[in-house]
């Protein structure tokens, strides 16, 4: 007899390929983990159940038995990201002099004005650019892994609806490459989510953004690390 149940597929997405060379250094601004991660999609009618349960007073879901969160630390355990230090505060000079200096200064490039606008960076021009370098120098290098962790940065950790593009307010943050570890990349994550899953929960928006392996985690920590509590205030059955 054959089954009529419908299975719920997903499709994992294989990591972005980088140069072995650079590995080290990637280990070094604690971006190595989460450039190893591949993109898990079609997991879209899961979340939207949860979605249905969320509260964006308490950032909690509300289940028939209690409240779960996804935490700080579940994103550590998943991205491998710090969760102390600095905060990620991005630039808000939306210029096209800020953009341009910022490009040259951080990639080494002159931005093309088709693969950038005063507040984006086209992922694919970023990626040839990257790409693009010989990685014969210390700088190269650099450029390299800079270029490869803005890519994370908007496929990734701070994803839109697109995936094509990445924030260009970020930029000032990758320019000092000694400090790049020192950022709380991991609570900025998780500060994102949290805004992407809000943004869902409204009953005029139909699409998410916002990092989707945390997305596909949201589930998994929501079952293994759940503890029932009292609940406040009752469910509308």
């Amino acid at each position: 007899m054959q089954s009529n149940r419908n299975l719920l597929v997903c499709k994992l997405d294989l990591p972005q390929t980088w140069n072995p060379m650079v590995d080290n250094y990637l280990r070094a601004t604690e971006f190595y983990h989460v450039s190893r991660i591949g993109v898990i999609r079609g997991f879209h009618p899961l979340l939207a159940a949860l979605v249905e349960r969320w509260r964006s007073e308490t950032h909690t879901f509300v289940l028939p038995v209690g409240e779960v969160t996804v935490t700080v630390e579940d994103v550590a355990h998943t991205f491998g990201l710090p969760i102390d230090g600095e905060p990620v505060n991005g630039w808000t000079d939306s210029s096209s002099d800020f953009l341009q200096s910022q490009i040259i200064a951080i990639f080494g490039r002159e931005p093309v004005v088709s693969q950038s606008s005063k507040s984006y960076i086209k992922l694919g021009w970023l990626r040839r650019i990257r790409d693009a370098e010989p990685l014969d120098t210390e700088e190269s290098i650099r450029r390299y892994v800079r270029c490869q962790i803005f890519f994370m940065l908007g496929s990734t950790l701070f994803a839109d609806k697109s995936t094509a593009y990445t924030h260009a307010k970020y930029l000032p943050l990758l320019r000092d490459f000694e400090r790049i570890h020192t950022y709380s990349w991991g609570s900025a994550c998780l500060a994102h989510l949290y805004r992407a899953i809000c943004r869902r929960s409204r009953y005029d928006t139909k699409e998410m953004d916002g990092p989707p392996n945390a997305w596909i985690e949201t589930p998994k920590y929501a079952m293994k690390y759940f503890y029932p509590v009292r609940l406040l205030i009752p469910i509308v059955q």
